[in-house]
């Protein structure tokens, strides 16, 4: 069996409250070895965390998604700096970044948040998961304006074209794609192809985005191995060598201990 991490799901959400234990073991035996959850305010990164300490095979981001900014309390960044520092269970700040798709009208707390969300991660060397969503060219110009010249992490559910991609991938970041590429009417393969095996991550984005033979039901991380099958028939490779090698990028990227074999 082949061994997976998903790099990102979102297992506080309520939609996992029912059977969190069953859906991490369906996971387990599906050769998924790790799991990275990500909390998207203060609130939601200690529920992520509390998560990770009862499961030794989920893992931590905490930080505030760009839909959540202008409601962040002003000690949000020093509280959520604290509980980064206060298990080696977290393992990158996130997710964070511009939302210009749901939130059309409190830009400027985006970009201030996110800011300060790339610098609290620089402090603490931890790398970044980064959300784009009808965003891309403001994201680009903000890190230029800003001068981050390199940031250690990854583009999350990746929706840009192949300029935005050579434009992350030469700032050093990685990127991750969801279970939108088994659509029928997903039309970005040229950007898919153009991501360097080296610079992939699997995600499922769990609850959200499921593969599409389960369309219109929850997703979860166990789902991640249908991604990794449509990345390997991109990609014109075997099953087997996508998860070894995003096993290994993810592992690396996070800093995460060493796999056990399956």
């Amino acid at each position: 069996m082949n061994t997976y991490i998903d790099s990102h799901t979102h297992l506080h959400f309520k939609d996992f409250d029912d059977d969190r234990q069953a859906v991490i073991a369906r996971a387990f035996d599906a050769g998924v070895r790790q799991i990275i959850s990500l909390g998207t305010d203060v609130a939601s990164s200690k529920r992520t965390l509390e998560i990770s300490r009862e499961y030794p095979t989920v893992f931590a981001a905490t930080g505030i998604h760009p839909s959540e900014a202008h409601l962040a309390e002003k000690n949000a960044v020093t509280e959520l700096e604290a509980l980064a520092q206060s298990s080696t269970q977290v393992v990158a700040i996130g997710e964070i970044g511009l939302d210009f798709y749901w939130d059309k009208t409190h830009h400027k707390a985006q970009y201030a948040m996110f800011g300060k969300m790339l610098r609290l991660a620089e402090k603490l060397k931890l790398p970044v998961v980064i959300h784009n969503r009808s965003a891309q060219r403001e994201m680009e110009w903000f890190f230029q304006e800003e001068q981050f010249k390199t940031v250690d992490g990854v583009m999350h559910c990746f929706a840009g074209d192949v300029i935005d991609a050579r434009f992350y991938l030469d700032m050093g970041l990685h990127i991750s794609f969801t279970a939108n590429i088994t659509y029928q009417n997903f039309s970005a393969l040229d950007v898919v192809r153009y991501v360097p095996l080296d610079r992939l991550l699997l995600e499922t984005d769990s609850p959200y985005i499921p593969p599409r033979q389960f369309r219109k039901q929850r997703n979860e991380p166990a789902h991640v191995v249908h991604v990794a099958e449509k990345l390997a028939e991109i990609h014109g490779k075997s099953v087997a060598e996508i998860a070894a090698i995003t096993t290994e990028n993810t592992r690396r990227l996070f800093r995460l201990p060493e796999v056990l074999a399956v």
